[in-house]
């Protein structure tokens, strides 16, 4: 479990959080989406629940560049706009098994990228989307956050979809649960 503190208010303690931490609760991420996205059929794959919320595949697909993009752009400190924008290009052209090509390579990649970063830069202080962070309240509260979120739209989504079979351990555990 992730034992990161981070500073939600002014005067609050410096980041704290031991890099392999950070690294291992988003490769934990990365395998629950890859799990969940395994329960994506053919019922599931274009559900969407009204007409202007995204569909699951709509949601994997964001899922394989949101993470890698915000994190670009907490490492340079700077939302590059045109690199989103060509990252989302590509992204809305995958298949479901691209998709999940594509998620499987964020592991290696958040541990090459946190790894390289210095404990100090954690605590470097950015601005992005109008507010200030520390870049590692940033990967917590925005990527890590981000991930947690998404993933429990496209868990209600395939209980929409009627996998009833699909229960917590699926979500938080990354697994199916144990045979009653």
């Amino acid at each position: 479990m992730l034992s990161c503190r981070v500073p939600f208010h002014p005067g609050d303690s410096p980041w704290s959080c031991p890099k392999a931490e950070l690294i291992g609760s988003l490769q934990h991420e990365v395998h629950i989406l890859l799990h969940l996205a395994s329960k994506v059929d053919a019922r599931s794959l274009d559900y969407r629940p009204t007409p202007k919320q995204r569909s699951t595949i709509e949601w994997l697909r964001y899922l394989s560049i949101m993470g890698p993009q915000m994190l670009k752009a907490t490492k340079s400190g700077v939302f590059d706009g045109e690199a989103w924008g060509a990252a989302d290009k590509v992204a809305q052209t995958l298949t479901l098994e691209q998709v999940i090509a594509s998620i499987a390579g964020q592991s290696e990649f958040y541990a090459k990228e946190i790894g390289e970063m210095a404990d100090a830069d954690f605590r470097t202080e950015i601005e992005m989307f109008g507010q200030k962070y520390t870049k590692g309240s940033f990967i917590v509260n925005l990527i890590l956050g981000g991930f947690a979120a998404y993933r429990t739209q496209i868990f209600v989504y395939l209980k929409a979809c009627g996998r009833e079979e699909l229960s917590t351990m699926n979500l938080w555990a990354g697994m199916d649960a144990p045979p009653q």
